[in-house]
């Protein structure tokens, strides 16, 4: 059994620092008219937008306008990468994507949980790592702190809350 919920306490936890509560309050402000407006050519333009707030993105990568992100400066993706229409980058904590990954629509990779057995819930950040050649199928989940292996492949609506070995396909709830 665990101690009783501290919901009060978890909202008064500075979550983040100043710094980025500005920069994720100017990205929300900017992300629809500089980003998710766009046609869906407009690579070239969507890889300057990320990087003009932090992302490390690779050549050729291709984003699409509905991707949603919520902290660009914790996102890296290798070159020839694409990720997918509505696919939700939760990057509260790093997601590192390799290079010649699809990410498919609707994929959902989430760095970002709350400690259940403290009372207060904090927040916790841990890291995504996404191998090279690595295909997450259409409304996938990747939780917090996985590492999916190059070659790998996640199958359509696939919840992946555990490391996914090199060279393997997963399907369902593994």
């Amino acid at each position: 059994m665990t101690a009783a919920r501290d919901i009060a306490a978890n909202r008064r936890a500075r979550k983040w620092s100043r710094k980025e509560l500005l920069g994720r309050a100017l990205w929300e402000t900017l992300r629809g008219p500089l980003f998710g407006w766009t046609p869906r050519p407009l690579w070239g333009w969507r890889r300057m937008v990320l990087r003009a707030f932090g992302a490390r993105i690779g050549s050729e990568v291709h984003v699409h306008p509905t991707v949603r992100i919520a902290v660009p400066w914790n996102i890296a993706i290798d070159d020839h990468s694409a990720v997918g229409d509505g696919a939700i980058l939760y990057s509260l904590g790093p997601i590192r994507i390799g290079a010649r990954v699809t990410i498919s629509q609707g994929a959902h990779l989430c760095a970002g949980t709350h400690d259940w057995r403290a009372p207060d819930m904090p927040l916790l950040k841990p890291a995504i790592t996404v191998g090279d050649d690595v295909w997450l199928c259409a409304d996938c989940f990747v939780g917090p702190g996985v590492t999916v292996g190059a070659d790998a492949i996640v199958g359509a609506r696939a919840v992946v809350m555990r490391d996914v070995a090199p060279g393997t396909i997963v399907a369902g709830n593994p």
